[in-house]
């Protein structure tokens, strides 16, 4: 592969990556210098890459170790923070803060009810999947929003295919427990 195939790869990964890290670490900054390092890791190992495998899960297993190796020199594993300013909102690339359940909502001109109620969704949504343990709510994260299969979630998180199936059903019914007010 060469540096401009290299290139094509990054940019086509790099948003996704940063968001999954971010998610993981709950700092910009940080995620940041972990994207860049996933990116270098990823460039050093290409030797190493199972052709047979997808590219993505792979790229996204070595973002995940790199955040862990990350988490383990920091001594401390925080939750993911959901929130930037509003309570319920999540951080944008550009630093301005977005709800990314409310943007994958499509509707071109909603009323102003209409989107006053999806703020209020938002925010009980957010809330909900903060009381969530993590290894669940990135279940739901890579899957919602990042589209991945459970195979590719596996894959990234280095765990059984049954395992993610099963985090990924109990994190619904958590959210529904928490939801419902149970």
């Amino acid at each position: 592969m060469d540096e401009k195939e290299f290139s094509l790869l990054v940019s086509r990964y790099l948003k996704p990556v940063h968001s999954f890290l971010f998610r993981y670490v709950g700092s910009r900054e940080e995620a940041e210098d972990l994207t860049q390092e996933t990116f270098v890791r990823v460039w050093k190992n290409l030797k190493k890459y199972d052709r047979g495998k997808s590219f993505k899960t792979w790229t996204f297993a070595i973002a995940k170790n790199a955040a862990i190796d990350f988490l383990k020199k920091k001594k401390s594993i925080p939750l993911s923070r959901f929130s930037a300013s509003g309570g319920s909102t999540f951080g944008g690339e550009d630093g301005e803060s977005y709800n990314s359940i409310l943007e994958s909502m499509p509707d071109p001109e909603p009323l102003p009810e209409e989107l006053f109620s999806r703020r209020e969704l938002g925010d009980i949504l957010s809330l909900a999947m903060e009381k969530i343990p993590a290894e669940y709510r990135m279940v739901l994260f890579l899957h919602y929003n990042d589209h991945f299969t459970f195979r590719e979630i596996a894959e990234s998180l280095e765990e059984p295919l049954n395992t993610v199936k099963s985090r990924h059903r109990r994190a619904l019914f958590m959210l529904k427990d928490l939801l419902s007010g149970s």
